[in-house]
C-alpha cells in the first residue's frame, strides 16, 4: 500500500496535509479538551490518555494536580512543582494553599516516571499519605494519585494503595 497522508484542519478551517509534529500537537489539543474546565472526570481512560500524552514524553519529573468541585469537574490542571530525572520535591503546604486558593473540593494528584518505570516508589507512597492526611484537614478529598510512565499510568486508588 501506498503512503498515507494525514490531514488537519488549519487556523481557516481547511484541510491540509500534516506532519508528524502537527499530527501530535492535533492529538494534545483533542485530548486536552477532555479534561478541561467543567468538565466531569467520569472516564479514568480519558484521564489516562491525556495525562499520558501530555507527561509520558516529558524527561525530567513534574508533579500535578487536577482540581475538581464537588462534582468532580474540572476546575483546572496544575504543574505544581518541577525536578529532574529522578525525582521532584513536593511540598503538602503548596498543595493545600492551591487547593484552598482554587475552591476545590477533591483533588486527583498525577506525576511522571521519566525512567518509564510505572511502580510506585516508596517515596510515592510516603508523599501520597502526606497530602491525604493534609488535605482531609481541610475537608478535600484526595480521590487517586495517577503516576504517568510513558504510555502506561499507575493508578493507587486502584491499586488499593489509597
Amino acid at each position: 500500500m501506498g503512503s498515507e497522508i494525514l490531514y488537519i484542519r488549519d487556523e481557516r478551517g481547511e484541510f491540509i496535509p500534516a506532519d508528524g509534529e502537527a499530527v501530535v500537537a492535533a492529538a494534545k489539543a483533542h485530548l486536552s479538551r477532555r479534561v478541561r474546565r467543567g468538565a466531569t472526570l467520569s472516564s479514568p481512560g480519558s484521564v489516562r490518555e491525556y495525562l499520558a500524552v501530555k507527561l509520558g514524553a516529558l524527561d525530567y519529573e513534574v508533579f500535578g494536580l487536577i482540581l475538581v468541585d464537588a462534582r468532580h469537574r474540572v476546575l483546572e490542571y496544575v504543574e505544581l512543582f518541577r525536578g529532574t530525572i529522578d525525582g521532584a520535591s513536593v511540598y503538602p503546604r503548596e498543595v493545600v494553599k492551591l487547593v484552598i486558593e482554587k475552591g476545590a473540593s477533591a483533588v486527583v494528584a498525577v506525576h511522571n516516571h521519566p525512567s518509564g518505570v510505572k511502580d510506585q516508589s516508596r517515596a510515592d507512597e510516603a508523599i501520597t499519605r502526606r497530602i491525604k492526611d493534609c488535605l482531609a484537614l481541610i475537608d478535600v478529598r484526595l480521590l487517586d494519585h495517577l503516576v504517568v510512565a510513558g504510555p502506561e499510568v499507575l493508578s493507587f486508588a486502584e491499586s488499593g494503595l489509597l
